[in-house]
């Protein structure tokens, strides 16, 4: 079962707000289809860009035929069947049908779509782009007979017909607008950025109704983190630790000289970014790039104490429990410099997720391990093993501290609580 943070990362046809996309059309490069390229051809690209595949296909069904179940929190979703079946998919959409489901939210029979569906963001695709896609669907996919299970929300979520509140207190329907003085690269970055990609689902903060507290790049919280399901969230805006090379590598291959993708953003990777041209991705970096940077989050790192933290490890003399953890369960691929192998294993010195304000994601890398996806530029797998069951709740909570405190990092303390805590939930799947 996947939770709302994999939900909102990777969800694909869904929307909130009609728009005439015009703007978006005649600013955006990737509005029109290569040449020789069909529609179909271009809306099966823009399928990816948007990771249509990752909610819309269950294990062991037909791709797109639905039916992954999504933990809300407040009841189950469950992804809907997006083939062109006449019954129980959209073969019987028409184009206009299509766009109000994937632009408004709204499907054929007038049922709302729930608001974990990045709405905001798909209201913004361009009416070119949105015909591409409803060929793809229609003449590019299989139909699929297959009928998911209806959602079962709790009351009062499980009446749809009070979405039409939410879209309209928090929904933005207004089409893409480029801002002042954005070179045609980065207006077709922040193109894809604000809509098919849907970066802000997950990296923009968010409000008590779990509404987006921004909706486009002119806005100062849009794409500058915050916390989703527990999990901190970096911030996007600038990047200011990764050059534009390094944010296409990242993208492309799940890797680059300073980190490796985990958690929830390891599917996005394999299944929409690795899959984009690296013209696009380029173009999303100059994006990144081009944004004023956030305020900062999380611990400052102090350079100064980098010295003091690789000499005692080389010493190994008088070490406290969690530099002796350190250096027999983590050394060995993250050194004791904490700097890890470029594009093989992450830095932990200075790392964003080892010094945000909460440690959750970086215990559940601890704990449950991760692995980076095989794509076309990367095609070997790295995994890193989980020490859940190696590592008691005390033992992870000391190491986790060292990690956070040694070198420049000077994040807090980890407690055994907020291991167990995040051990539970692991268990629990």
């Amino acid at each position: 079962m996947k939770t709302l943070t994999h939900f909102l990362t990777a969800a694909a046809i869904g929307a909130a707000g009609v728009a005439s996309a015009a703007t978006a059309a005649t600013t955006a490069a990737t509005a029109a289809a290569a040449p020789g390229q069909t529609l179909a051809q271009r809306g099966a690209y823009l399928a990816k860009v948007g990771d249509c595949i990752a909610c819309h296909s269950a294990p062991g069904k037909p791709a797109f035929a639905g039916g992954l179940p999504i933990d809300s929190g407040h009841g189950i979703i469950y992804s809907t069947n997006i083939t062109p079946d006449k019954v129980h998919g959209i073969g019987s959409y028409t184009e206009q049908q299509f766009a109000d489901a994937v632009r408004k939210g709204v499907r054929a029979d007038g049922t709302h779509l729930y608001p974990a569906m990045p709405y905001t963001s798909y209201a913004k695709v361009s009416d070119q782009d949105i015909a591409a896609l409803y060929a793809y669907f229609q003449s590019g996919v299989k139909a699929s007979p297959y009928a998911p299970p209806e959602s079962k929300m709790g009351f009062p979520f499980n009446q749809r017909w009070g979405m039409a509140f939410w879209n309209f207190f928090f929904a933005d329907g207004k089409p893409f607008k480029p801002q002042p003085g954005w070179s045609p690269q980065v207006r077709n970055g922040a193109y894809l950025v604000e809509g098919l990609a849907h970066c802000s689902t997950c990296h923009t903060p968010r409000g008590f109704a779990l509404n987006e507290k921004a909706s486009n790049s002119g806005e100062a919280k849009f794409l500058a983190g915050g916390e989703l399901n527990g999990w901190p969230v970096p911030s996007l805006r600038a990047l200011p630790r990764w050059d534009q090379a390094a944010i296409v590598d990242y993208l492309q291959t799940g890797r680059n000289k300073n980190s490796a993708v985990a958690g929830e953003m390891t599917a996005v990777v394999q299944h929409s970014t690795s899959q984009m041209t690296v013209a696009d991705l380029n173009d999303i970096a100059a994006y990144l790039k081009a944004l004023p940077p956030a305020p900062a989050s999380g611990a400052a790192v102090k350079p100064q104490g980098r010295d003091a933290t690789v000499k005692k490890l080389s010493a190994a003399v008088n070490l406290t429990l969690g530099e002796r953890l350190y250096l027999d369960n983590c050394s060995a691929c993250h050194f004791v410099t904490g700097k890890g192998a470029s594009r093989v294993f992450p830095e932990l010195d200075g790392a964003t997720v080892v010094n945000a304000e909460n440690p959750t994601a970086l215990l559940h890398v601890m704990l449950a391990g991760a692995r980076t996806p095989s794509t076309d530029k990367a095609p070997s797998v790295l995994v890193m093993p989980g020490f859940g069951k190696r590592l008691s709740d005390s033992e992870a909570a000391a190491l986790a501290t060292f990690v956070r405190q040694g070198w420049g990092n000077t994040a807090g303390a980890v407690s055994e609580k907020d291991v167990a805590k995040v051990r539970a939930k692991l268990e629990a799947k």
